[in-house]
């Protein structure tokens, strides 16, 4: 059987099942979890809380993305690639008229590099930061990878596979824990595509061999095969449906395998991914972009340096370490990463083919 730089047989449940969870604060804070709900995280691998945040924090995101998705309608029509700017739609209709003139811009959006000051606000929130410590400890660290998923309806670029995070970062991050909150901005459900996982997927503590890509994406993908051969996954009965209403966040490892529905709806499905470890360990992002930290128990007065992390795009650096070259094409419509050299491309696409012509020279490429 052929091996890939991803693969490995190596095992730490430890590290993320209950022998993970850190001793929680002796301070009752606000927004923190019953001492039930953080045993179901470690126990379960995940986690649904409603009713989380307050209308006025999601409600400045909504904001923040129509002032994205007015610059790019802008920026697309004085580039001759859109027609119209579409000003008379609405936060959920808008990118889905543009994708139809110019098909790929929900995924120049999803490439933006420059965190809007809500998303900031959402991802440093005092109230959630408690939540994490209660996860990680006191000490913590947002996660380079972070992402506004444009999920447009019907759309394969937004209809993301089976996988574990993990798959995507290199092998450090194997031995790390990196909870997720997935904070969808509007109520998600089935029909406009909520996410899916697998309960307890992280118990064999085991990263599953993935392939690349997914159909005509840059996704990497986890077969359920894999799923119950090396994971102990029951694909039947581990199976659940995370419906999440506006407000509510579901919080899951990075072993866990998770997947989102197609959006079979009208509106789009906005949400954030947004994710934390502790500063200690690595952030298994191939040396590209380092993580940014939030709250230090040696320095609790710390302030967040935001302008340092926002100076790095990690989309621009992923496509840079394939050629060594800082110019980048912002009306690119593929994405390439450090991921497609570290599982067997099993399906070759436009991204595939994007990635292949720009890597003049493999040695200048981040190995996993």
């Amino acid at each position: 059987m052929d091996t890939y730089p991803g693969s490995t047989d190596e095992a730490h449940p430890e590290l993320f099942n209950m022998s993970a969870m850190p001793e929680q604060p002796k301070e009752k804070k606000p927004g923190q979890l019953s001492r039930e709900e953080v045993e179901h995280f470690f126990r379960e691998g995940y986690l649904v809380v409603e009713n989380f945040f307050r209308p006025e924090e999601l409600n400045a995101c909504r904001d923040a993305i129509k002032v994205l998705v007015d610059d790019l309608a802008k920026k697309l029509h004085d580039a001759g690639k859109i027609t119209k700017l579409y000003k008379d739609l609405g936060l959920f209709e808008r990118l889905s008229e543009i994708e139809k003139e110019c098909p790929g811009a929900n995924i120049m959006l999803h490439k933006i590099g420059s965190m809007p000051q809500a998303f900031r606000d959402v991802w440093s929130n005092d109230r959630l930061l408690n939540v994490v410590e209660q996860l990680i400890g006191p000490d913590i660290m947002g996660h380079p990878v972070w992402n506004l998923r444009t999920k447009t309806p019907q759309n394969e670029a937004t209809t993301v596979p089976w996988h574990q995070d993990v798959g995507y970062l290199d092998n450090s991050s194997y031995k790390v824990m990196q909870p997720t909150a997935w904070i969808p901005l509007l109520d998600a459900n089935e029909s406009n595509g909520c996410m899916q996982l697998m309960a307890k997927g992280h118990k064999t503590g085991k990263v599953g061999t993935h392939q690349c890509c997914h159909g005509g994406t840059w996704y990497v993908m986890l077969e359920e095969e894999e799923m119950r051969k090396t994971l102990d996954i029951d694909t039947e009965n581990d199976l659940k449906v995370c419906p999440i209403s506006y407000g509510g966040m579901l919080l899951f490892n990075n072993l866990v395998p998770h997947r989102s529905l197609p959006n079979m709806s009208k509106a789009i499905r906005w949400s954030l991914d947004l994710r934390w470890q502790r500063p200690s360990e690595p952030v298994g992002f191939y040396g590209l972009k380092e993580g940014l930290l939030m709250r230090s128990s040696k320095d609790p007065g710390m302030r967040i340096d935001w302008e340092s992390f926002d100076a790095v795009n990690r989309h621009d650096k992923q496509t840079a370490a394939m050629t060594g070259k800082e110019e980048i094409d912002e009306f690119d419509t593929t994405i390439q990463g450090p991921w497609m050299k570290k599982w067997e491309i099993v399906h070759v696409n436009r991204h595939v083919e994007r990635h292949r012509e720009m890597e003049d020279n493999p040695e200048s490429w981040t190995k996993a």
